[in-house]
């Protein structure tokens, strides 16, 4: 039971193209423009590492998620799949947004992908964290890892605690969206909010969810 489908894979291959679109399309010696301090950018991407990111990212996940599905065992797969997949989906989604949004700043577009693909990730995160703070005990909505979670008290806290967590991510990410401190902050501030919010849920129930009843 693969974790890994074919849509993940035309979503890397996509990813793929559009960075040969952008050496046809865009100067080699270019440099895409991070940051801007006043009126000049003090923080320059050069072309070519530029676009190689996004692939390396999508093939390390890809990579990553391939063999968490080889660890998980059938059984618990099957359970934790409805989670994993979209999850995939959307990280792989948000790496190739980036990727196009490349290609939109070096023909000249006036689109800011950048700062549309952060804000819909902050909605993201938003309903996500609404729902898991609403989450009933055993619902689709709630966690599901290898560990259990003892208790309906402690589901509670560990869900609440991850909800809350949710809401002040997407809130923070839309801060970053108002102010639009440029693509480079705005990709790492996307990359931290992705990495935050599962680890810290993860912890939640490792510490909260070992609490006395």
């Amino acid at each position: 039971m693969a974790l890994i489908t074919k849509f993940h894979l035309l979503i890397l291959a996509v990813t793929i193209a559009t960075a040969g679109v952008i050496i046809f399309r865009v100067p080699a010696d270019f440099a895409f423009p991070a940051h801007w301090q006043g009126s000049g950018a003090d923080w320059l991407w050069p072309r070519n590492p530029a676009i190689a990111v996004a692939p390396l990212v999508e093939l390390l996940l890809i990579g990553g998620f391939w063999m968490l599905g080889r660890a998980l065992t059938p059984g618990h797969l099957a359970r934790v799949r409805h989670v994993l997949d979209p999850a995939l989906t959307l990280a792989l989604a948000i790496a190739f947004a980036c990727q196009l949004a490349l290609l939109l700043v070096g023909v000249g577009a006036d689109i800011d992908l950048f700062r549309i693909t952060a804000g819909v990730l902050a909605a993201v995160f938003l309903i996500t964290g609404i729902v898991l703070f609403e989450a009933e005990r055993h619902t689709y909505a709630g966690l599901r890892l290898p560990w259990p979670i003892p208790g309906d008290r402690a589901w509670r806290r560990v869900h609440r605690s991850a909800g809350g967590t949710g809401v002040i991510i997407a809130v923070a990410l839309a801060v970053v969206v108002w102010l639009d401190p440029g693509p480079g902050i705005t990709v790492l501030a996307m990359v931290a909010s992705l990495v935050l919010l599962p680890t810290l849920s993860a912890l939640y129930t490792l510490l909260l969810g070992r609490l006395p009843e």
